[in-house]
């Protein structure tokens, strides 16, 4: 199993509204180019995000489907992208004393790539994940930020 992790500078209520936002996958989730629907009630487990993975125009259309959620502290899906397979994917939300401290594991459960040895399911992932936790953190700090600078 691949983990990553980063600290972001919003609380963790703030960094799970990204994630609870389905339309916002593709702005953090390295690889997901489009999204074309999101299931009412998403994250509710079984609820879906139905998107595209890949460049235009050879991008795979598939979906990530919720497997288990703990609204403000985690979430983990199945992501599918077929024919190359489907991951399970955790996010797991700690606060942090700047903010919180957000955990990204996954690993290949379906597929050709679940034939690849861990060590390089890592090699693979490592760099992708911790790209996607720094797009969550941008969306997340920002949101916040917004979210801050509008009270009164």
């Amino acid at each position: 199993m691949t983990e990553v992790s980063r600290v972001i500078e919003a609380p963790p209520e703030a960094v799970f509204e990204v994630l609870a936002d389905g339309w916002l996958y593709a702005g953090w989730v390295v690889g997901s180019s489009h999204i074309r629907d999101v299931d009412p009630g998403w994250p509710d487990v079984g609820s879906r995000i139905h998107h595209s993975v890949g460049p235009w125009p050879v991008h795979v259309q598939d979906e990530t489907v919720v497997t288990a959620v703990e609204p403000g502290l985690s979430l983990a899906l199945e992501a599918r992208a077929w024919p190359v397979g489907s991951a399970a994917v955790g996010l797991t939300l700690v606060p942090h004393r700047q903010g919180t401290l957000v955990r990204m594991t996954e690993h290949v459960v379906r597929g050709p790539g679940k034939v690849l040895p861990g060590a390089l399911q890592a090699l693979l992932l490592k760099p992708r994940n911790t790209e996607s936790l720094a797009r969550l953190a941008d969306l997340a700090t920002g949101k916040h930020a917004r979210t801050k600078s509008s009270r009164p």
